[in-house]
């Protein structure tokens, strides 16, 4: 069966209040095309979770600055002053996570693991309301796995069966991500008929729906 499907089909699929996975770092690798359709079709009390907030006018920071969001969920927000002006005034909440426990926390969610140990952040303010476990006499902050309704995927190509390769930098959070919602829609740029297993980054299983863009 096709996984074929058309923009709007896939932004009907993403409901207000939904929490949304978006990869990519600073846009790149991030389903651009899915989210300007989102801004469009008026999404909102979504929360999203992402590397970054990207840009005012480009990627998950397209989302922010069009109040489609009430929380984000992010290692940094420094290239996008929108955000930083909606969570100082209290109108969105922004939590703040180290890059790498961020990729470890969806990595968790993916492979059903209950969470992990971790020395960062320990007397900082994102141990705040954590739960410490001692190891040995070393101390660590168990950091929990995280998930959501659905995952936006920028890929570069797709193959027939929904396999999808990322070129370049592009694929950052994405094969992770991919693991870790209940619904998973790649838009990409170019399909081709079969793609060798060892060039394959995230596999068809994994996706539920593609969407073709130019």
């Amino acid at each position: 069966m096709s996984k074929r499907i058309d923009i709007n089909q896939a932004v009907d699929m993403i409901k207000d209040g939904m929490t949304v996975m978006i990869g990519g770092f600073l846009g790149s690798g991030s389903a651009n095309n899915i989210i300007e359709a989102m801004v469009k079709a008026g999404k909102k009390d979504l929360t999203i979770i992402c590397n970054d907030t990207s840009y005012v006018e480009f990627g998950s920071g397209y989302l922010v600055a069009n109040n489609c969001v009430k929380k984000v969920i992010a290692s940094h927000i420094g290239t996008n002053p929108v955000t930083g002006e909606k969570m100082i005034s209290g109108e969105m909440e922004v939590q703040l996570i180290p890059q790498g426990t961020l990729a470890e926390q969806i990595r968790c969610g993916g492979a059903g693991i209950g969470g992990f140990l971790t020395t960062t952040g320990l007397g900082t303010i994102v141990e705040e309301g954590k739960q410490k476990i001692s190891v040995d006499g070393k101390e660590y902050l168990l950091e929990k796995p995280i998930r959501a309704d659905v995952a936006l995927l920028g890929a570069s190509v797709c193959d027939k069966f929904g396999n999808l390769v990322y070129r370049g930098t592009s694929q950052n959070f994405n094969p992770l991500m991919a693991t870790a919602a209940d619904l998973v829609i790649a838009e990409v740029k170019e399909e081709v008929e079969e793609i060798a297993p060892e060039y394959v980054k995230t596999p068809y299983l994994f996706v539920d729906y593609i969407v073709k863009v130019d």
